[in-house]
C-alpha cells in the first residue's frame, strides 16, 4: 500500500525527481534584475496596496463589522488577509507568464537544456523565482497591514509560510498553463481567470453571504489561502486547515509535474 510519503514519488516525473540545478535559473534572474529587472517586480505590489488602503482609510469605516464564522471583526481586519493572499497570487503569476517569451521568442530554454541541465531544474528553478517574487509582495504587505493597525494576532507572522505555498502553488499552474500559449492573445485569458478568483474567493464578503453558492466558492484555488490566512491573523487554528493546505500542495505538484513534462515535449522530443 502506498504511504502518503510515497505519493510525490508516484506522481512527479523522473525529470523533475532528479533536478539538481534549479538554483541556476534562480541565479540566471539576480543577474538579469541587476540591470533594471527590480523595478518591474516591484510594480506588481501596487494594486493590492491601493486597495488595502482605500479599505483601511475609506470604505472599511463605512460597512463596521463583520461576522465570519462565528467570529467578528472590523471589515479592514477581514479584508486585508483575503488581499494579502491576493498579493502572492498575482506575484506568481505575473512572474510566471513571463516565461512565455523565453520559450517562444527569446529560446532562453534552449540554450538551458544544452547544458547539464534538465527540464526538472528549469521547471523547479522558474516557480522558485515566481514564489520568491510573490513571497516579497507578501513580506512588504504584511508590513503594511501591521503598520496600519489591520494584524489582531502575533500569529499573523505565520502567514509568511502559507503565502509562500500560494505563491508557489499558482507559479506551478500558472508555468504549466503558459507551455500551452500559443500567441500573445492568449494572455486574455490571464485576467479572464484571476480576476474572478478575486473577487469570488470570501475576499470581499464573508462565505455566509453566498448562500446556496458557497460551494462555487470553495472551487476557487485562492479561496483555500484566504480561509488560512485569515484565521491565522486572527490567532486561530483549526484543523479544517489541513484541508486548504492540500489543496495548494496538489495544485503546486500538479502544476510542476506538468511543466516538466511539457518542456520535455516541446524542447526535447
Amino acid at each position: 500500500m502506498m504511504t502518503l510519503a510515497e505519493l510525490p514519488l508516484r506522481i512527479l516525473p523522473p525529470a523533475v525527481l532528479a533536478a539538481r540545478r534549479p538554483h541556476r535559473m534562480l541565479e540566471r534572474q539576480w543577474i538579469v534584475n541587476r540591470r533594471g529587472g527590480w523595478m518591474i517586480v516591484l510594480t506588481g505590489f501596487f494594486e493590492p496596496l491601493f486597495y488595502l488602503l482605500s479599505i483601511r482609510i475609506g470604505f472599511g469605516g463605512l460597512v463596521g463589522d463583520v461576522t465570519d464564522g462565528g467570529r467578528t471583526m472590523p471589515y479592514a481586519e477581514f479584508v486585508a488577509p483575503a488581499l494579502f493572499a491576493s498579493s502572492a497570487m498575482n506575484g506568481s503569476i505575473y512572474e510566471a507568464t513571463n516565461i512565455f517569451f523565453k520559450l517562444k521568442y527569446e529560446k532562453t530554454y534552449d540554450a538551458v537544456l544544452a547544458t547539464p541541465m534538465t527540464s526538472g531544474d528549469v521547471a523547479l528553478g522558474e516557480m522558485l523565482y515566481a514564489t520568491f517574487r510573490g513571497a516579497l509582495y507578501s513580506v512588504a504587505f504584511l508590513i503594511t497591514m501591521w503598520a496600519l493597525g489591520m494584524t489582531a494576532s502575533i500569529w499573523a507572522i505565520a502567514m509568511l509560510p502559507v503565502a509562500m505555498l500560494v505563491s508557489f502553488a499558482f507559479s506551478a499552474v500558472a508555468i504549466a498553463g503558459t507551455t500551452y500559449m500559443r500567441t500573445w492573445a492568449d494572455f486574455e485569458y490571464v485576467p479572464s481567470l484571476m480576476l474572478p478568483m478575486f473577487l469570488f474567493s470570501a475576499t470581499f464578503y464573508p462565505l455566509s453571504s453566498y448562500g446556496d453558492w458557497q460551494w462555487v466558492v470553495q472551487l476557487s484555488p485562492l479561496y483555500h489561502g484566504v480561509a488560512v490566512v485569515r484565521g491565522l491573523n486572527q490567532g486561530e487554528w483549526a484543523w479544517s486547515y489541513l484541508a486548504h493546505v492540500s489543496v495548494l500542495v496538489a495544485m503546486a505538484l500538479w502544476g510542476l509535474s506538468v511543466t516538466a513534462r511539457r518542456i520535455d515535449h516541446l524542447l526535447l522530443k
